[in-house]
């Protein structure tokens, strides 16, 4: 079982930047791949990045390629999530997730969440 807690989340203008961190505990951090979810009230939660087991290969959706980048350190037990060129769109929870798939967008394909992280962006 793996136990997820997000942090860093906040109120930032439009335009400035906010890191995200994910910290995992259990002995089986590698074997899942990671991803970042949101959702914002009265909408699904979407997918926003994944990440491979190893770190070699990501995956982001539309909006956020070119601004959001993710990272993970295995010896740490960490995901991070940077998110640069804030938009008031990017206002959401943040959960990070982890997942025995490959390249995994689907919420149901995850396997065990955090309880998420407020992103606020003011315009």
């Amino acid at each position: 079982q793996v136990q997820l807690v997000e942090s860093g989340g906040g109120l930032v203008q439009a335009g400035g930047s906010l890191r995200l961190s994910c910290a995992a505990s259990g002995r089986t951090f590698t074997m899942y791949a990671m991803g970042w979810f949101r959702q914002a009230p009265g909408n699904e939660r979407e997918f926003v990045a994944g990440i491979s087991r190893s770190g070699g290969s990501t995956i982001y959706e539309d909006s956020v390629k070119g601004r959001f980048t993710i990272s993970r350190d295995n010896a740490k037990k960490t995901v991070d999530l940077q998110m640069n060129s804030l938009k008031p769109e990017d206002t959401a929870v943040y959960y990070c997730a982890c997942t025995l798939r490959h390249e995994a967008r689907l919420t149901y394909d995850y396997n065990y969440w955090g309880q998420g992280t407020q992103v606020t962006v003011s315009s």
